[in-house]
């Protein structure tokens, strides 16, 4: 939990004895920020928040929560683990489904249904909600907003709610009544939240909260030493493969058959047995490829690279974006990743592929033309938002700090 405080303007805050304070510049507010575990994305979103608000403000508590912690286990193995299932294994499904529900009506019966079983399963966490007692709850997945939706429009629940979608994208289930307020990636989702109904003085554009170190200059050539890259070579930061496009291993193999002078980074995270194939095949190509296992410092690692090869998750996206690093694109995930990707190819901030072939030619279209890299640097580092997080607070607690 952070011990840091922000004011909030319109919304009556705590002292330390709990009680209501009166609405004035030095109130304290506490502040919910409620994530699902469906995949990184919303955690790490909810995660920037709550270390923005340590950064940049004084005078608000954030408290950060996963709704997977809060429900039966049966409920959570069928709805955050099932989605990671059918988004790698059956991608055709879930494109599928991801239409599907986009199109349903709010008051039909499968969506009731749906919201029925949801709000059983929930009761753990409307009493952790009821027990924090926050003053205004930031979601950064439409399941909360859901629930927390269905609360206030019974009378079970009268605090702010606000809503940041976490993609370059909006779908159906993230709108809701009794919303406060709304934070978008870009103008177009603004604007198609406007087109879905949602009110434009309540929608922000902000961009989508990244973890606030991104928001700082990194001399490349000081990052790139730190981890033994060269750093007059051009830099390619591998963060995933795919369907169709192979594993990270994988990848790294084929790119090392093509001529010129550069050098890969292979992220391996958490997963040993990747780690260690990648630093076998490093060992046969030394200075060419560096394997890297779990980090906390990527901004650093992407401060020193030229391209990252990656799917197009809302949160990748948005930090590579933040620091100027272009992405050659692969395998995005139906719907959400598509649209993502559609936006960044959109922009000129990427390259897209669609198989391993496709990869190994960008990568040699992208050696043979620095102009073009160039180009792409400069068109992502044009939509950049490092300080989405900052601005989001700004807004819920109505302070510039």
């Amino acid at each position: 939990m952070s011990e840091d405080w922000c004011g909030g303007a319109g919304i009556g805050g705590r002292n330390k004895t709990g009680d209501d304070m009166t609405e004035q510049g030095n109130d304290r507010q506490r502040i919910l920020v409620l994530s699902v575990s469906a995949g990184a994305g919303h955690v790490r979103a909810a995660e920037a928040i709550k270390s923005a608000s340590t950064t940049w403000f004084d005078n608000v508590e954030v408290i950060h929560a996963d709704v997977m912690d809060y429900v039966p286990k049966l409920f959570r193995k069928a709805y955050a683990e099932s989605y990671l299932k059918v988004v790698e294994k059956h991608p055709n499904l879930w494109a599928y489904l991801y239409d599907r529900t986009d199109q349903e009506e709010a008051d039909s019966a499968l969506t009731q249904i749906r919201v029925a079983v949801e709000r059983l399963n929930t009761q753990q966490l409307t009493r952790f909600i009821e027990e924090t007692d926050p003053d205004q709850v930031i979601c950064t997945h439409f399941l909360p907003a859901q629930l927390l939706s269905s609360r206030k429009a019974r009378g079970l629940f009268s605090r702010p709610i606000w809503v940041v979608v976490t993609d370059f994208d909006v779908h159906r289930l993230w709108i809701h009544d009794h919303i406060e307020g709304y934070f978008a990636a870009n103008d177009e989702v603004a604007w198609r939240m406007a087109a879905r109904g949602i009110p434009s003085r309540t929608v922000q554009v902000t961009g989508i909260p990244i973890m606030p170190a991104f928001s700082e200059v990194y001399r490349r050539e000081g990052c790139a030493r730190e981890f033994g890259f060269d750093p007059g070579k051009t830099t390619l930061l591998m963060m995933s493969g795919g369907a169709g496009v192979g594993g990270i291993e994988v990848l790294a193999e084929k790119l090392l058959e093509l001529p010129g002078d550069f050098q890969l980074i292979g992220l391996a995270g958490k997963n040993e047995e990747l780690l260690k194939r990648l630093e076998e095949i490093g060992a046969h190509h030394p200075g060419r490829l560096f394997a890297i296992p779990f980090t906390r410092v990527i901004e650093r690692i992407m401060a020193a690279s030229d391209v990252a090869i990656t799917k197009p998750g809302g949160l990748t996206t948005s930090e590579c974006l933040a620091v100027g690093l272009p992405m050659i694109v692969v395998s995005p995930i139906p719907g959400q990743e598509e649209r993502n990707a559609d936006f960044l190819l959109e922009n000129g901030a990427a390259l897209k592929a669609c198989d391993g072939g496709a990869l190994s030619y960008r990568v040699s279209r992208i050696l043979e033309n620095p102009g073009l890299l160039t180009q792409l640097r400069e068109k992502a580092r044009l939509l950049g938002r490092p300080d989405a997080a900052r601005s989001v607070l700004q807004k819920v607690t109505g302070r510039n700090k």
